[in-house]
C-alpha cells in the first residue's frame, strides 16, 4: 500500500508539474490542435467548379476548383425567402442543380442514419417551403430530371412530384418499426454494408427501386437508458427507459430481404424474381444509363459469392451479369467501390492476391484489368469517358504511402502526386482538377488544388499555423520494421519525446487495432488515436513512449496477408503484438518490465486476447468498447471473417472469455453503456469471467454513451483515465 500510495503521488506531482507546460489532455480531446480542412466538397455538372456549406452552416457557396475563389452564393439563410432558419445541416443538389433539399432539425440514429426536415429550395426563385408536412424523412433522392423526390418516414417510402404542386403520395404501406421496412437498411446492414439508402430512381424518371427488409425473425436487442447529463434524459429519472431494436448475433435469423420495383405511372409495385437464398444480403442496389437495367448486387451468407444482376424493373426478370468467389471472403470493395458508365462498370477485386481496377460492359464481359502490379488500390475516383483514363489512389512506394494515378485504356500510367506520404483526392465532374489533401507523419494537412496532369494551381490550406502551434509540443515520430520469430515482417511507428535520451530505460504501450483489413502505420499526420499522434505525445512527455505495429490480418500489403486470419480472428493478431512487445524489449532504451498495449474495439479485444496470449510481456492494458466473445456481435461482420458459430466451433472459442484464467498484467475495461454496435454485455460478461477467474481489474463505465464515447466531459474524463492508469502502471 505505501508502495502503491507512493506511486500515485509521484504521478499526480508529475501531471501537476506538467499541467502548465506542453500539451493537455483537455486541449488535444476539445480540438484545440484540429487541423483545417475543406470540408463538405460537392463537385458540380460544369466540371469547373465546387460547392460548400460554409459560415457555420449559413451559406451554400460555389467556388473555382482552378482558384478555389467563390464564384456565387446558391443558398443563404439570411436572404432565402419562404421559412427563416439560423442555419441548415446539410444539402442535397437536384441532378440539375436548379432545385436544393435543405436539411435541417438532423437527429442521429445510427452510424450513417438520421432523420431531418427537408426544405426544397428554388435557386432561381430563392424561395424555400417544406418538402412535406407529414413529419421528419430520411435518404431522399431526386430522379434524375429532379422533378420527383422520394423518401422514407416511419419505414414507408413517399413520393413527391414538384411539378404537380408538390402533391405526395405514399408508395408503401407496410413498413412498421422492428418488422418491415422499405428503402433504408436495417442496423446491420447499415453498420457492415456502409450505406443509409436502398432507394433509387431509374434513368427516365419512371420507376422507383428499392430493397425491402422483413426483420420480423430477427432477435431483439435491448438496452437501458438512464437519466445520465450532457444530454439529460429527464423522462427517466424516476425510472430508467428501454431501448429495442433489431441485432442479429452470429448465427442469428437475419432480415428476409426482396428487391421491389414502382412503376410511378401505373402505380404497380413489383417484386423481382432475384435468384437469392433467403439467407443472402442486396448490399447494393444501382439503376445503370440504360432504364430497363437494374443493378443488383448479391452476396451469399458466407459473403465468398459476390453477383451483379442485372433485372428489369417491368419484367422483374434478373440477368445474372458477373459472379465474384473466393475461398474466404469477397472483400468490401467489391461492391462499395463499384461505379457504373453507360454501358460499362468498373470495380475492384482482390483475385489476383492485390486490389485491382476491372473494367467491365454491363453484360459481364471484361474488357480489360486496369491496374496489376503487387500493390494496391486504394481507392477509386472515377472514370473519364473521353480520355479513357481511369483515376485512382494505390500503394507502390509500400502499404504506409498513398499516391493519386491515373491509367488509361492502353495501360499508360501517370503518377499525379509527388510527394511521398498520404494522398487524397476528390475530383471534379469533368475529371479535370482535383483537390488533394497531403500529409505525413510530420506534416499536417496541405489542400491543393491541382489538374489532372498533377500541376499544383493553388494551395488553399497549409495548415502553417497549427505547426507553429505545436512546434516544440510533438514527440519526434519514427518508423520501424522487425521480423518475428515466425519469419513475417511487420511494420510499425514510435513516438519518443522531443527530448529523448537514448540512454535512458523509457516504459512503452502498444497502441494498436488489428481489425481486418484495417491500417494504422500510414505515413500520415492521422498516426496515433487523435491526428497528429497527440495524445502519445503527450504521454511521450511524460516518459511512456507509444509504438503501433500492423500486424497479420491488416491491410494495404495484398489478399495473403489480410485474410490469413479467416476462421481464427484474434489468434495469430494478439501473437503479432506480443512479438512487437518482444522486439520493442530488446532496444536498448526500453524498460521490457514496463510495456502496456491499448486499442478500441477490435483493438480493444486485441489488447485482451494479447495479455492473455500466453506469453507473460504487457504489465498493463486497457480496452476500450471491446468485443469478448464474437458469439456476440453481428451476423454481418463476424460471419465475414469467422462464418458462424455452428460452422466454426473452434474458432469461436478463441476469445477472452475462454483465456479469462490467463490473463497476465493490470487491466483497465472500458464500455459505454448505450453502445449499439458492441454491446455493454461484451464487458458484463468478460468481467463476470476475471471475477471468477480471481482476476483483479478495473473498470470505468460512461452513462449511455454509445460505441464512441463521447459528450460533454466524456473525452477528456476517458482520456485522462487511461494516461493515469499507464502512469501509474508502468511507473518505475
Amino acid at each position: 500500500m505505501k508502495k502503491l500510495f507512493l506511486t500515485v503521488t509521484l504521478c499526480l506531482a508529475a501531471l501537476s508539474a506538467w499541467a502548465d507546460s506542453g500539451l493537455t489532455i483537455k486541449d488535444i480531446t476539445g480540438g484545440a490542435y484540429s487541423p483545417q480542412y475543406v470540408y463538405g466538397v460537392r463537385p458540380m455538372n460544369d466540371g469547373e467548379t465546387y460547392t460548400q456549406l460554409e459560415d457555420g452552416g449559413r451559406k451554400i457557396v460555389r467556388r473555382s476548383f482552378k482558384t478555389g475563389k467563390a464564384i456565387s452564393t446558391l443558398f443563404d439563410v439570411a436572404t432565402a425567402r419562404g421559412q427563416k432558419l439560423e442555419r441548415i445541416d446539410g444539402y442535397i443538389l437536384s441532378p440539375d442543380e436548379s432545385r436544393i433539399l435543405i436539411q435541417t432539425a438532423t437527429k442521429p440514429i445510427y452510424r450513417h442514419s438520421f432523420t431531418a426536415v427537408y426544405y426544397l429550395y428554388s435557386v432561381a426563385n430563392n424561395r424555400m417551403e417544406p418538402l412535406s408536412d407529414g413529419g421528419p424523412q430520411q435518404s431522399p433522392v431526386f430522379s434524375p430530371d429532379g422533378n420527383l423526390v422520394a423518401f422514407v418516414r416511419d419505414n414507408n417510402i413517399f413520393l413527391v412530384k414538384l411539378l404537380f404542386g408538390n402533391s405526395e403520395s405514399q408508395v408503401t404501406k407496410d413498413g412498421e418499426r422492428n418488422a418491415i421496412i422499405n428503402g433504408i437498411p436495417d442496423w446491420v446492414n447499415e453498420e457492415e454494408f456502409s450505406t443509409a439508402r436502398s432507394l433509387e430512381f431509374n434513368a427516365d424518371n419512371t420507376m422507383l427501386a428499392w430493397v425491402r427488409y422483413d426483420e420480423r425473425k430477427v432477435p431483439v436487442y435491448s438496452m437501458t437508458e438512464y437519466k445520465g447529463l450532457a444530454p439529460e434524459h429527464k423522462e427517466y429519472e424516476e425510472y430508467p427507459g428501454e431501448y429495442e431494436y433489431k441485432y442479429p448475433v452470429a448465427g442469428a435469423t437475419n432480415s428476409k430481404v426482396s428487391v421491389m420495383t414502382f412503376d410511378i405511372k401505373n402505380r404497380v409495385t413489383r417484386t423481382m424474381k432475384l435468384p437469392i437464398d433467403s439467407t443472402g444480403y442486396v448490399p447494393r442496389i444501382k439503376f445503370t444509363a440504360d432504364p430497363n437495367r437494374l443493378a443488383v448486387v448479391t452476396l451469399n451468407r458466407t459473403q465468398n459469392d459476390m453477383r451483379i444482376y442485372m433485372a428489369n424493373p417491368r419484367s422483374t426478370e434478373c440477368r445474372l451479369s458477373l459472379q465474384e468467389t473466393s475461398d474466404k471472403y469477397v472483400k468490401e470493395s467489391a461492391y462499395t467501390d463499384l461505379h457504373f458508365y453507360g454501358d460499362h462498370f468498373a470495380m475492384i477485386s482482390d483475385r489476383s492476391g492485390y486490389r485491382h481496377i476491372y473494367w467491365y460492359t454491363l453484360g459481364g464481359q471484361l474488357t480489360k484489368q486496369v491496374t496489376s502490379g503487387d500493390y494496391e488500390v486504394t481507392d477509386f475516383y472515377g472514370y473519364d469517358e473521353k480520355s479513357g483514363r481511369f483515376f485512382y489512389a494505390a500503394n507502390p512506394d509500400g502499404p504506409q504511402y498513398k499516391a493519386v494515378f491515373s491509367t488509361d485504356l492502353k495501360g499508360k500510367t501517370r503518377r499525379l502526386t509527388e510527394k511521398k506520404g498520404t494522398n487524397d483526392a476528390t475530383f471534379s465532374r469533368s475529371m479535370k482538377y482535383f483537390m488533394n489533401v497531403f500529409s505525413d507523419h510530420d506534416t499536417p494537412p496541405v489542400t491543393t488544388l491541382c489538374d489532372n496532369s498533377g500541376r499544383t494551381l493553388t494551395t488553399l490550406v497549409d495548415n502553417k499555423a497549427l505547426s507553429q502551434k505545436l512546434a516544440g509540443k510533438t514527440g519526434t515520430k519514427e518508423f520501424f520494421t522487425f521480423t518475428t520469430s515466425e519469419g513475417v515482417q511487420l511494420n510499425g511507428w514510435m513516438v519518443k519525446p522531443a527530448d529523448f535520451d537514448p540512454n535512458k530505460k523509457y516504459a512503452v504501450v502498444l497502441y494498436q487495432y488489428s481489425g481486418p483489413g484495417s491500417q494504422e502505420v500510414r505515413d500520415a499526420w492521422n498516426m496515433g488515436f487523435m491526428p497528429g499522434a497527440l495524445f502519445e505525445s503527450y504521454m511521450a512527455e511524460r516518459g511512456v513512449l507509444f509504438a503501433c505495429v500492423d500486424g497479420r490480418g491488416t491491410g494495404g500489403r495484398g489478399a495473403d496477408f489480410e485474410k490469413c486470419t479467416y476462421l481464427r480472428l484474434g489468434d495469430l493478431e494478439s501473437k503479432d503484438q506480443v512479438e512487437a512487445a518482444l522486439y520493442l524489449s530488446t532496444l536498448p532504451y526500453i524498460d521490457k518490465d514496463r510495456i502496456g498495449i491499448w486499442g478500441w474495439s477490435f483493438g480493444g479485444f486485441n489488447t485482451l486476447m494479447s495479455m492473455s496470449e500466453g506469453r507473460p510481456v504487457f504489465r498493463a492494458g486497457v480496452a476500450v468498447a471491446a468485443p469478448s466473445n464474437w458469439k456476440y456481435y453481428d451476423t454481418v461482420y463476424t460471419e465475414r471473417y469467422m462464418r458462424t458459430p455452428q460452422e466454426n466451433a473452434s474458432g469461436y472459442a478463441i476469445n477472452p472469455i475462454n483465456r479469462a484464467k490467463d490473463l497476465h498484467g493490470a487491466l483497465l475495461l472500458i464500455h459505454g453503456t448505450a453502445d449499439d454496435n458492441v454491446h455493454y454485455r461484451n464487458a458484463t460478461e468478460y468481467s463476470e469471467a476475471l471475477v471468477q477467474a480471481d482476476k483483479q481489474f478495473d473498470m470505468q463505465i460512461y452513462t449511455n454513451r454509445n460505441h464512441n464515447i463521447f459528450g460533454g466531459n466524456t473525452r477528456n474524463h476517458l482520456f485522462t483515465r487511461i494516461a493515469n492508469f499507464f502512469l501509474e502502471e508502468l511507473g518505475e
